[in-house]
């Protein structure tokens, strides 16, 4: 009988110890979010310019990345924008040895990815919009928009991230000359 009160006695502190535990553990992460959660891309980005600005992900640019890139052989460069207010259309001229693009919906969900593969002659030239924009343009597709990649997003608001390949020193004044040069702009049609 002893040896039974005594087993239950431990369990019963084993399990006072572990509630116990998972308060303080949830305390604390209740305490941090707030840390957290303003240090998003999206909040990072909104700190660095407006809407339609192109901003440079990479330390190269000078200055400390407003994004932590994972890989130091790609530059990077990214714009926030807002569907609701028109379609966006994205643009760098040049060339480079490999670039990708990434759409990407407000709380960093990965909605569409390409690269210069998938583009006409390797040029990126890209226009994000909504379903129901995709319609309006469908119907008299303009001129200018006859080589572009359209990309169809069912978000309102959202980051388009050009990344471009750095293989080595004599190349990066080349990428970052096609990032800084890269536009992203409100179109109406």
């Amino acid at each position: 009988m002893r040896n039974v009160l005594a087993a239950l006695r431990r369990l019963f502190h084993a399990v006072l110890l572990g509630l116990v535990g998972a308060g303080i553990v949830h305390i604390v992460v209740l305490l941090l979010v707030p840390e957290f959660s303003e240090r998003d891309a999206w909040s990072r980005l909104s700190m660095a310019s407006d809407l339609y600005r192109m901003n440079r992900l990479d330390a190269e640019a000078g200055g400390a990345p407003v994004v932590k890139s994972v890989d130091p052989l790609f530059y990077a460069s990214a714009c926030r924008f807002d569907l609701e207010e028109g379609m966006v259309r994205i643009k760098a001229p040049g060339n480079v040895p490999f670039w990708s693009v990434s759409v990407y919906d407000r709380n960093g969900h990965n909605i569409y990815s390409f690269n210069d593969h998938t583009a006409t002659g390797g040029k990126l030239d890209a226009v994000v919009l909504t379903p129901a924009q995709m319609i309006d343009v469908r119907k008299d597709l303009p001129e200018d928009l006859q080589g572009a990649i359209f990309v169809e997003a069912p978000i309102d608001e959202g980051i388009f991230v050009i990344r471009s390949f750095v293989p080595d020193d004599s190349w990066k004044p080349i990428v970052s000359r096609f990032l800084d040069q890269s536009s992203c702009e409100l179109q109406d049609f």
